[in-house]
């Protein structure tokens, strides 16, 4: 029998009911009280939905889709979902150990199959048909795949009151893509480049029920990069160095204190000052202000590590036919050594990344060829057939490969001489887009692997002079059915996608290391940049017309715009 029916009952009404009777007595005389400050008030608090636990004569279908609904309640360790499970089972299944996101709890189909007459079936198993659209391993590292149909089976057996329980599953629970960010958040570990100046994003999800500030701590130190960025990035804390206690306390002002093991009392002052600057940063946005760290409760009054800051959003850069710059209010400033020639050239420009301290920019005309323009010079790159548009990266270098030929990557020093980066997109057939991140450790690209279109990112590995030298290896962050238009970082972690859907303009705010939003754009729109917020994303369309987004709408703002530029990183 085939089945594809939602069995949950929530407890959200009764909830709500009691803290309707709770607040019936409100006062409505007496003194005005202060609340809290802003800087005072904790994180909104989470509303887990409440799952039912196992009917009495439940078939074997309704125990599994019963088991399978309860992963909506993570309170207690899934204790609801362990009471469909035999008792063996429930001592030794993992509910962390891994999450199968699927497209819809409704589009579940359940198959079941038992021994004997059903009536005095003793044992069976279910099989259960998804459609799995990503996984998030024990880790929290989320990973989208192609949307292909799974089967997954289940042991089902009748216990002593002749009730069928679950006895063979696997570990893990399965969600669906709408319940998933429900049951869990995400949170970013953070992680030092190379020349410990800059802290890189590592996305992972954690359940929203639980010991947050603890289970952060705990993955920072014991855990380790997500495979794809490791390459790039390193840890402030030793490998000998853990935590000494099992929790982490926070006070009322938002201070965390983590007893770590002794050998962190050896440790100098820089080395004390990057470890706690790299934890409050990691922990800050569930709420914590300030880290101590201590050894045998004995404070190391470790300092605060200077990081460089993201680049502050300044304007949009713009090429008209009689100017060039960074159009900002009602003018556009112009760039010293680059503007003029640029304005020379509008007519054959096809688009213009500007160097993060604006003293150079990459430019590709419409013979197809890349060039460098600075001090008043035009300079040719890369005379390659079929390239695509360059980027720049924050140390002046510019990078541009041929559309089909992914693996011929090379970045361009600013003495126009070429580096041929190593283990490029080694699985892709084609590329059609490609935007280094305003860290320079993180690059990211519209690729074609396997006949289907990913977006997707790697980390980019430099020498001790910052020269890059190879790629990492490539981590699919989000599959696109749509051609994309035009690609660009926002924020620490965020890519914007402009999309041809169907004869339909979207923009897909992906998140690296996480889900993905879809918002429709301009009807003629032909290319995107985007900023270190998403308000600072700009939509340029084929009339020459420059649109800015207000909330869910897009506001029209300067036209005769020929190109919209970049800066490096976005």
């Amino acid at each position: 029998m085939m089945r594809a029916r939602r069995g949950l009952l929530l407890g959200l009404i009764a909830v709500f009911s009691l803290l309707l009777s709770a607040c019936s007595g409100l006062p409505t005389s007496g003194e005005v009280k202060s609340g809290l400050s802003l800087d005072e008030v904790d994180l909104p608090p989470d509303i887990s939905q409440i799952a039912a636990g196992p009917l009495e004569g439940a078939s074997p279908e309704e125990i599994v889709e019963g088991f399978m609904d309860a992963a909506l309640t993570p309170a207690d360790g899934w204790k609801t979902a362990r009471e469909f499970l035999s008792p063996d089972l429930a001592e030794t299944w993992r509910p962390n150990a891994q999450v199968t996101v699927d497209s819809s709890a409704a589009a579940r189909e359940f198959t079941a199959d038992v021994t004997g007459a059903e009536d005095a079936a003793q044992e069976g198993d279910v099989r259960v048909l998804l459609d799995q659209t990503a996984r998030v391993d024990e880790t929290g590292a989320y990973t989208e795949l192609s949307g292909d149909t799974s089967v997954v089976s289940f042991g089902v057996a009748r216990n002593d009151d002749g009730e069928w329980r679950i006895t063979v599953a696997a570990d893990g629970i399965i969600l669906d893509a709408e319940a998933f960010p429900q049951v869990y958040r995400s949170y970013a570990l953070q992680f030092y480049d190379q020349s410990w100046s800059h802290l890189l994003p590592d996305v992972r999800w954690y359940p929203r029920r639980g010991q947050i500030v603890t289970t952060l701590t705990q993955s920072l130190l014991s855990g380790t990069p997500i495979a794809w960025l490791a390459p790039a990035v390193r840890s402030a804390f030793p490998s000998d160095v853990s935590l000494a206690r099992d929790s982490v306390p926070v006070d009322t002002d938002k201070v965390a204190t983590v007893e770590l093991t002794p050998g962190a009392s050896s440790l100098d002052a820089t080395a004390l000052s990057r470890m706690r600057t790299q934890l409050e940063e990691t922990l800050r946005p569930a709420g914590i202000t300030e880290v101590r760290l201590l050894v045998n409760g004995r404070d190391l009054n470790a300092g605060r590590a200077t990081i460089e800051s993201p680049r502050a959003e300044t304007g949009t850069v713009v090429l008209t036919e009689s100017e060039f710059g960074l159009y900002l209010g009602d003018e556009i400033a112009p760039y010293a050594g680059i503007s003029g020639e640029l304005v020379e050239l509008s007519a054959s420009v096809v688009s213009v990344d500007v160097a993060a301290d604006d003293s150079r920019a990459a430019v590709q005309l419409d013979d197809g060829g890349v060039y460098t323009v600075a001090d008043g010079r035009v300079d040719q790159l890369d005379t390659r057939a079929g390239l695509i548009e360059p980027t720049m990266d924050p140390y002046g270098y510019t990078w541009s490969v041929p559309s089909s030929n992914p693996r011929a990557l090379t970045a361009w020093q600013p003495q126009v001489t070429g580096v041929k980066i190593a283990n490029a997109f080694p699985d892709a057939t084609s590329i059609s887009h490609l935007r280094v991140a305003p860290d320079g450790v993180r690059i990211a690209a519209v690729a074609t692997i396997g006949g289907q279109r990913w977006l997707v990112v790697a980390a980019i590995v430099r020498d001790e002079d910052r020269a890059p030298v190879e790629l990492g290896p490539v981590h699919t962050v989000a599959q696109l059915d749509g051609a994309a238009l035009g690609m660009s970082w926002v924020a620490e972690d965020d890519l914007s996608v402009l999309q041809d859907s169907d004869g339909n303009r979207v923009v897909l705010t992906q998140s690296v290391g996480g889900t993905g939003l879809f918002a429709a754009a301009p009807g003629a729109s032909i290319s995107i940049s985007g900023g270190s917020t998403a308000s600072a994303v700009r939509i340029l369309d084929a009339d020459g017309v420059l649109f800015a987004q207000r909330g869910t709408t897009w506001q029209m703002g300067l036209k005769d715009v020929l190109v919209l530029g970049t800066h490096a990183g976005q």
